[in-house]
Protein backbone atom coordinates (compact mmCIF):
# COMPACT_ATOMS: atom_id res chain seq x y z
CA UNK A 1 0.00 0.00 0.00
CA UNK A 2 1.68 3.24 -0.77
CA UNK A 3 1.32 5.98 1.84
CA UNK A 4 0.13 9.38 1.34
CA UNK A 5 2.48 11.72 0.23
CA UNK A 6 1.92 14.09 3.07
CA UNK A 7 3.38 13.52 6.36
CA UNK A 8 1.23 13.83 9.66
CA UNK A 9 2.85 16.76 12.10
CA UNK A 10 1.90 17.03 15.76
CA UNK A 11 0.85 20.46 15.95
CA UNK A 12 2.63 22.04 13.32
CA UNK A 13 2.56 25.60 13.16
CA UNK A 14 1.64 26.18 9.25
CA UNK A 15 -1.65 26.55 7.42
CA UNK A 16 -0.61 23.40 5.44
CA UNK A 17 0.12 21.64 8.75
CA UNK A 18 -2.54 18.49 10.41
CA UNK A 19 -4.15 21.12 12.50
CA UNK A 20 -4.01 20.47 16.02
CA UNK A 21 -4.16 21.52 19.17
CA UNK A 22 -2.73 25.15 18.91
CA UNK A 23 -1.98 26.28 22.16
CA UNK A 24 -1.42 29.73 23.40
CA UNK A 25 1.53 29.71 25.60
CA UNK A 26 1.39 31.59 29.08
CA UNK A 27 3.14 34.57 28.79
CA UNK A 28 5.70 35.72 28.48
CA UNK A 29 6.79 33.08 25.94
CA UNK A 30 10.50 32.61 24.25
CA UNK A 31 10.67 32.36 20.37
CA UNK A 32 11.10 29.12 19.57
CA UNK A 33 12.62 28.10 15.88
CA UNK A 34 10.63 26.45 13.59
CA UNK A 35 11.04 22.73 13.31
CA UNK A 36 12.44 20.91 10.65
CA UNK A 37 9.30 18.71 10.62
CA UNK A 38 7.16 21.36 10.48
CA UNK A 39 7.89 22.33 6.73
CA UNK A 40 8.06 19.08 5.24
CA UNK A 41 5.01 17.53 7.05
CA UNK A 42 1.69 18.42 6.36
CA UNK A 43 -1.02 15.80 8.02
CA UNK A 44 -1.04 14.20 11.21
CA UNK A 45 -0.54 15.00 14.29
CA UNK A 46 -1.92 18.45 15.41
CA UNK A 47 -2.18 22.05 14.67
CA UNK A 48 -2.25 25.42 15.19
CA UNK A 49 -5.83 26.88 16.37
CA UNK A 50 -5.10 29.33 18.77
CA UNK A 51 -6.21 28.76 22.74
CA UNK A 52 -8.13 30.81 24.64
CA UNK A 53 -6.49 32.95 27.06
CA UNK A 54 -8.61 31.27 29.90
CA UNK A 55 -7.76 27.99 28.68
CA UNK A 56 -4.30 28.20 28.66
CA UNK A 57 -1.92 28.34 31.69
CA UNK A 58 1.24 27.85 33.53
CA UNK A 59 0.95 27.28 37.17
CA UNK A 60 2.84 29.31 39.02
CA UNK A 61 2.96 25.51 41.33
CA UNK A 62 6.78 24.56 40.99
CA UNK A 63 6.98 21.58 38.66
CA UNK A 64 10.36 20.53 40.52
CA UNK A 65 8.47 17.42 42.86
CA UNK A 66 8.21 14.96 40.13
CA UNK A 67 10.81 14.51 37.51
CA UNK A 68 10.39 15.04 33.93
CA UNK A 69 9.18 12.38 31.50
CA UNK A 70 11.35 10.51 29.46
CA UNK A 71 9.82 7.58 27.84
CA UNK A 72 5.82 6.84 26.93
CA UNK A 73 4.62 2.89 26.98
CA UNK A 74 1.83 1.61 25.92
CA UNK A 75 1.72 -2.33 25.84
CA UNK A 76 -1.58 -2.53 23.86
CA UNK A 77 0.16 -0.96 20.90
CA UNK A 78 3.53 -2.02 21.13
CA UNK A 79 4.67 1.80 21.87
CA UNK A 80 8.19 1.92 23.47
CA UNK A 81 9.50 5.11 23.00
CA UNK A 82 11.53 8.05 24.37
CA UNK A 83 9.91 11.57 24.78
CA UNK A 84 11.11 14.77 23.34
CA UNK A 85 10.55 17.90 24.96
CA UNK A 86 7.49 20.51 22.96
CA UNK A 87 7.77 23.98 23.58
CA UNK A 88 5.74 27.04 22.31
CA UNK A 89 6.34 27.95 18.80
CA UNK A 90 6.03 31.85 17.29
CA UNK A 91 3.18 31.64 16.65
CA UNK A 92 2.22 30.22 19.58
CA UNK A 93 0.76 26.81 18.18
CA UNK A 94 2.88 23.74 19.91
CA UNK A 95 6.13 22.47 18.68
CA UNK A 96 5.88 19.44 16.66
CA UNK A 97 8.21 16.81 17.05
CA UNK A 98 11.06 16.44 14.15
CA UNK A 99 10.79 12.56 14.89
CA UNK A 100 7.77 10.82 13.73
CA UNK A 101 9.25 7.98 15.73
CA UNK A 102 8.90 9.79 19.09
CA UNK A 103 6.30 11.19 20.37
CA UNK A 104 6.54 14.52 22.58
CA UNK A 105 5.47 15.96 26.22
CA UNK A 106 4.33 19.69 25.92
CA UNK A 107 7.11 21.51 28.86
CA UNK A 108 4.99 24.57 29.63
CA UNK A 109 2.42 21.98 31.45
CA UNK A 110 2.04 19.62 34.10
CA UNK A 111 4.72 17.04 33.88
CA UNK A 112 2.83 13.62 33.97
CA UNK A 113 1.74 12.60 37.72
CA UNK A 114 1.04 16.28 38.85
CA UNK A 115 -2.03 17.66 39.27
CA UNK A 116 -3.60 19.19 35.86
CA UNK A 117 -3.26 17.86 32.81
CA UNK A 118 -0.25 16.05 31.11
CA UNK A 119 0.17 16.70 27.37
CA UNK A 120 1.87 14.22 25.24
CA UNK A 121 1.80 14.99 21.48
CA UNK A 122 2.69 12.34 18.56
CA UNK A 123 2.43 12.18 14.69
CA UNK A 124 0.23 9.49 13.15
CA UNK A 125 2.01 8.97 10.03
CA UNK A 126 4.61 10.30 7.29
CA UNK A 127 5.87 9.85 3.95
CA UNK A 128 6.92 6.19 5.12
CA UNK A 129 4.42 5.00 6.33
CA UNK A 130 3.12 4.15 10.05
CA UNK A 131 4.45 6.42 13.06
CA UNK A 132 4.50 5.70 16.55
CA UNK A 133 0.43 7.18 16.83
CA UNK A 134 -0.82 5.10 13.91
CA UNK A 135 -2.56 3.12 15.93
CA UNK A 136 -3.86 5.57 18.99
CA UNK A 137 -7.40 5.33 18.01
CA UNK A 138 -7.80 1.91 18.71
CA UNK A 139 -6.50 2.37 21.95
CA UNK A 140 -9.17 0.68 24.20
CA UNK A 141 -10.93 1.80 27.61
CA UNK A 142 -8.80 0.40 30.59
CA UNK A 143 -5.72 0.15 28.47
CA UNK A 144 -2.17 1.36 30.76
CA UNK A 145 -0.37 3.94 29.66
CA UNK A 146 2.96 4.01 31.36
CA UNK A 147 4.79 7.28 31.62
CA UNK A 148 8.86 6.69 32.71
CA UNK A 149 10.84 9.53 34.72
CA UNK A 150 13.69 10.76 34.58
CA UNK A 151 14.29 9.76 38.62
CA UNK A 152 13.46 6.08 37.27
CA UNK A 153 10.13 6.34 39.01
CA UNK A 154 6.91 5.06 36.28
CA UNK A 155 3.21 6.67 36.33
CA UNK A 156 0.39 4.40 35.32
CA UNK A 157 -2.49 6.07 33.83
CA UNK A 158 -6.14 3.83 32.33
CA UNK A 159 -7.65 5.40 29.44
CA UNK A 160 -10.75 6.65 30.05
CA UNK A 161 -11.80 7.76 26.58
CA UNK A 162 -11.35 8.68 22.85
CA UNK A 163 -12.53 11.12 21.71
CA UNK A 164 -12.69 11.90 17.85
CA UNK A 165 -13.23 16.02 16.55
CA UNK A 166 -13.10 18.28 14.11
CA UNK A 167 -10.16 20.26 14.19
CA UNK A 168 -12.59 23.24 13.46
CA UNK A 169 -13.90 22.28 17.07
CA UNK A 170 -10.76 21.28 19.43
CA UNK A 171 -11.86 20.89 22.94
CA UNK A 172 -9.17 23.45 24.06
CA UNK A 173 -10.82 23.54 27.22
CA UNK A 174 -11.38 19.86 27.93
CA UNK A 175 -7.48 19.20 26.97
CA UNK A 176 -6.23 21.89 28.74
CA UNK A 177 -8.04 23.90 31.70
CA UNK A 178 -6.13 22.66 35.06
CA UNK A 179 -7.48 20.27 37.30
CA UNK A 180 -6.74 19.27 40.31
CA UNK A 181 -6.02 15.86 39.92
CA UNK A 182 -3.28 14.64 37.56
CA UNK A 183 -4.58 13.26 34.18
CA UNK A 184 -2.85 12.31 30.79
CA UNK A 185 -3.58 13.57 27.10
CA UNK A 186 -2.40 11.71 24.20
CA UNK A 187 -2.87 13.63 21.37
CA UNK A 188 -2.82 12.89 17.17
CA UNK A 189 -4.51 13.13 13.57
CA UNK A 190 -6.99 11.37 12.28
CA UNK A 191 -10.49 11.49 10.66
CA UNK A 192 -10.70 11.63 6.14
CA UNK A 193 -7.75 13.31 4.53
CA UNK A 194 -8.05 16.60 2.66
CA UNK A 195 -5.92 16.79 -0.06
CA UNK A 196 -6.49 20.06 -0.71
CA UNK A 197 -5.05 21.03 2.34
CA UNK A 198 -2.54 18.44 2.95
CA UNK A 199 -3.86 17.85 6.23
CA UNK A 200 -6.17 15.27 8.04
CA UNK A 201 -9.72 16.97 9.23
CA UNK A 202 -10.02 15.75 12.69
CA UNK A 203 -7.76 14.88 15.98
CA UNK A 204 -7.74 11.75 18.10
CA UNK A 205 -7.33 12.89 21.93
CA UNK A 206 -7.20 10.09 24.47
CA UNK A 207 -8.31 10.86 27.93
CA UNK A 208 -6.58 8.74 30.56
CA UNK A 209 -6.18 8.67 34.42
CA UNK A 210 -3.99 7.64 37.07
Amino acid sequence: MRWRAVTCAALAATAVVCAVIAAAAPAPVPAAPSSEASSEASSGASSGAALSSEASFHSVRSYADVAEPVRLRIPTLNIDAPLTHLGVAPDRTIEVPTDFAVPGWFDQGPRPGQPGPAVILGHVDSKAGPAVFYRLSRLPVGAEVLVDRADGSTVTFRVRSTQHVAKTAFPTDLVYAPTLEPSLRLVTCGGAFDHTRSSYVDNVIVYADP
